[in-house]
């Protein structure tokens, strides 16, 4: 059974998940940057503690591949294109928070070693 089109009816609510993308990852971005200088503060382990930079840096990139695919689907005018790349951007957005529940798990895990 082949999915329908979208209609122009899903546009408006689409473009919401984008705008929440877009400023949701933005956030993030900076949020990984600052844990990269909490990480250094209370982690005492040095394998850790470079760990956790390595995974929140990337982070920082994803989120902002997300970002850059979101805004690339607010600013698209083909309808299809924009439910594709607004996809791409949730999933890399996803990728993303997982990464930083990694990250942020080292953290803790290490804070208590």
């Amino acid at each position: 059974m082949k999915p329908h089109p979208p209609n122009n009816n899903d546009t408006p609510l689409e473009r919401d998940i984008a705008i929440h993308i877009f400023s949701a990852s933005a956030a993030m971005v900076g949020v990984c940057l600052t844990v990269i200088s909490i990480a250094q503060t209370f982690t005492r382990s040095e394998l850790v503690r470079s760990f956790v930079d390595d995974v929140l840096a990337v982070n920082a990139l994803v989120f902002l591949c997300a970002c850059l695919l979101s805004y690339w689907a607010l600013r698209t005018r083909s309808i299809r294109r924009m439910h594709r790349v607004e996809s791409a951007a949730d999933i890399v957005f996803l990728v993303g928070l997982a990464g930083t529940v990694v990250a942020c798990g080292m953290i803790v895990w290490a804070a208590t070693a």
